[in-house]
């Protein structure tokens, strides 16, 4: 897997925040490679503005060219395999937080749609039963000091590299499934 990559330049994180980029990256990721013309129809977008968002997102290395499947001035893409992270809250200029809180909200927004599409149409989203049955659901507490969050959080990042297959090397039945991490304080317990 590749090795995490911090993004802190501003205008790779602009590209990534924009709201249609991030919906062709996750048509890319779910779906696998697409022209701009596959990504316009399944968007309702125009070819000139998926064209145009996805040399954006090239520029900055969030999707790569597919060559190989190339027809005439065809032209496929593919969502890069990057291990991305973004600079410590602490870190960030005021600028870059706005960014990141913006792009963070759109994809959860967007999570959660898909996750509210697959429980209504459940049978057809996952193949039947057996998947249906196969859904975990999770809600936790740990205790932990900062430190520690962070070593948790690499070691669910490994957890999921482990289930990481090379393209065209999935075993029969297998399917894609959207995990997400989401970690954050619980709110002080109110006074009396």
């Amino acid at each position: 897997m590749p090795a995490p990559e911090e993004i802190s330049d501003l205008e790779a994180l602009k590209a990534l925040a924009h709201p249609r980029r991030q919906a062709m990256l996750q048509h890319l990721q779910l779906h696998g490679p697409a022209t701009s013309a596959t990504l316009a129809r399944a968007l309702d977008l125009n070819t000139g503005a998926t064209s145009y968002h996805l040399r954006e997102l090239a520029r900055h290395g969030f999707v790569k060219d597919v060559p190989e499947r190339a027809r005439g001035r065809e032209r496929w893409w593919r969502a890069a395999r990057r291990d991305l992270r973004f600079p410590r809250r602490s870190e960030q200029d005021p600028a870059t937080r706005a960014v990141v809180d913006e792009m963070n909200r759109l994809a959860f927004a967007a999570d959660l749609e898909l996750f509210a599409q697959a429980q209504l149409n459940a049978d057809n989203a996952t193949g039947g039963q057996e998947w249906d049955d196969a859904l975990p659901y999770s809600r936790g507490t740990i205790q932990v000091t900062p430190q520690e969050l962070r070593e948790f959080f690499e070691d669910y990042i490994a957890l999921l590299n482990r289930y990481k297959r090379p393209e065209g090397s999935l075993p029969p039945g297998a399917r894609t499934m959207l995990t997400r991490f989401l970690a954050f304080p619980a709110p002080p317990a109110e006074d009396p």
